[in-house]
């Protein structure tokens, strides 16, 4: 049994803090917005990122971090890739030195390039690895809290820390598979968003499914390549992090990062878009650190460079695909 918090309350942190409530365990979910604590203490809803949804009795909302961090022993980490160091920095004081903790952040940090796990071990001296499991899949956070059914996979260095994990969180709709490869799983999480910006801009210029899944399929090669250049497992890719997230979140109409791809597709600009925006588009930022770390690690990453030429260097989506379109020809299976 773990005594649970779980830090950011965006739609996501809110929908995994409600499914362990749900099934009788308490929650503390610590919240940025003074707003969002008091609705949900006294309406027993987060209608700012979770609109339509009725909480469990047993999800306590706090904005205190050491209020929320009491006697953990398991802390879901679910804040974006752009704030977690500074969160883990206010985290450190008050986090019980056996805790447990278990991201669901999808990103890779812009300044460091570092996964969230090297973070962890960047900003807590002493940190060791085995107390740090990450999350991902296929699961926008709307389905999960109808109980449709779904699929994800948790990641710790030792797996059956991972499978004490998948223990605790399964439920019949919310089936978890178990891995060892925490930087393939980070890392296929991260990227996806990168490739689903693309794929909505294809989708915005109305190139149709060939297009598509052409984006779809191509991403994922590349996402490998680096993947396997930085350490991770190949199959890591094909399964529920990788190919999984990947094709739900280029094809969603609930995704945030084709929603972006979208949008520039139809001709807004970044800025315009992001200014309307609510909730953070991990992809957006990561983007620029998926770009850095191909260069990093000399991997060829050629759709990944195109969405971060779009986003940080004003190019045409039209003359991005014509490019990607004319390079030099290859063999499908080239690295």
């Amino acid at each position: 049994m773990y005594r649970v918090a779980v830090v950011g309350g965006g739609s996501w942190g809110t929908t995994l803090a409600n499914l362990i409530a749900e099934d009788g365990h308490p929650v503390d979910l610590w919240v940025w917005e003074e707003e969002v604590c008091r609705q949900i203490r006294q309406e027993r809803v987060n209608g700012v990122f979770l609109p339509g949804v009725k909480l469990s009795s047993n999800l306590r909302a706090v904005t205190n971090m050491e209020e929320a961090l009491h006697e953990k022993s398991l802390v879901l980490m679910v804040v974006p890739s752009h704030v977690f160091r500074e969160v883990l920095i206010k985290m450190k004081p008050h986090l019980p030195p056996q805790a447990l903790v278990l991201s669901a952040t999808k990103g890779i940090e812009n300044d460091s390039l570092m996964m969230m796990s090297q973070v962890c071990q960047d900003v807590i001296e002493g940190w060791d690895q085995k107390r740090f499991g990450c999350l991902a899949g296929p699961s926008f956070a709307k389905e999960v809290c109808q109980h449709f059914p779904t699929a994800v996979t948790i990641a710790c260095v030792n797996l059956n820390r991972a499978k004490e994990l998948q223990r605790f969180l399964y439920r019949e709709f919310f089936r978890i598979y178990v891995s060892d490869d925490v930087i393939g799983v980070q890392l296929a999480g991260a990227l996806k968003n990168v490739i689903a910006i693309g794929a909505g801009a294809s989708d915005g210029l109305r190139f149709g499914h060939n297009a598509r899944a052409a984006l779809i399929t191509r991403g994922l090669a590349e996402i490998t390549r680096l993947g396997v250049a930085m350490g991770a497992n190949p199959m890591t890719f094909a399964g529920l992090a990788g190919m999984g997230d990947l094709v739900l979140t280029c094809t969603g109409d609930l995704s945030r990062n084709r929603s972006v791809g979208l949008q520039i597709g139809q001709g807004r600009s970044l800025e315009e878009i992001t200014r309307d925006m609510q909730m953070v588009a991990e992809g957006v930022k990561t983007a620029r650190s998926a770009h850095e770390l191909a260069k990093r690690y000399q991997v060829e990453m050629p759709i990944t460079e195109q969405v971060y030429q779009i986003l940080y260097k004003g190019k045409d989506p039209k003359a991005a695909v014509r490019d990607l379109m004319t390079r030099t020809l290859k063999s499908e299976l080239d690295h």
